[in-house]
């Protein structure tokens, strides 16, 4: 890690915050994909679950894609392979554990690293995180 010189926009107190915000942002992620899963696996999907696994903010196109809820307005038949097939890109930021490990990877790996090219990959981390939060506010709740 470079020194804590205190000048130019990365000085070691800079990479680490960031890399520790990129950190916990996709640690955040992963906790909230997996209680999402667990709704799927378990048979109890609702329109927010489905929304961000696969991406579709629309209600009405996510019932194209997956049919009618019942009447509890739960998608009971829908499986984690049928989600993974509907996946958007905006589903891929929000909630894709591969996406989310390989952040959390960057942001160790510029904790122990000194390569010119450190920051500028944990910024494009960063901005994965950020792009994915972004996106998870425009989802239907």
């Amino acid at each position: 890690m470079p020194a804590m010189s205190g000048y130019g926009p990365f000085d070691g107190f800079t990479l680490m915050a960031i890399a520790l915000a990129v950190f916990l942002s996709a640690l955040v992620s992963l906790i909230g994909t997996s209680g999402r899963k667990r709704n799927i696996a378990l048979g109890e999907a609702q329109v927010g679950d489905l929304a961000e696994m696969t991406g579709i903010r629309d209600p009405k196109r996510l019932q194209e894609v997956f049919g009618p809820p019942d009447m509890g307005r739960v998608w009971r038949s829908v499986t984690l392979l049928d989600v993974r097939r509907a996946r958007t890109p905006e589903g891929w930021l929000m909630s894709s554990d591969l996406v989310d490990y390989a952040c959390m990877a960057v942001a160790a790996l510029s904790l122990f690293v000194s390569h010119r090219l450190i920051p500028a990959v944990l910024l494009l981390a960063l901005g994965i995180q950020v792009a994915g939060w972004i996106v998870s506010t425009r989802l239907p709740r």
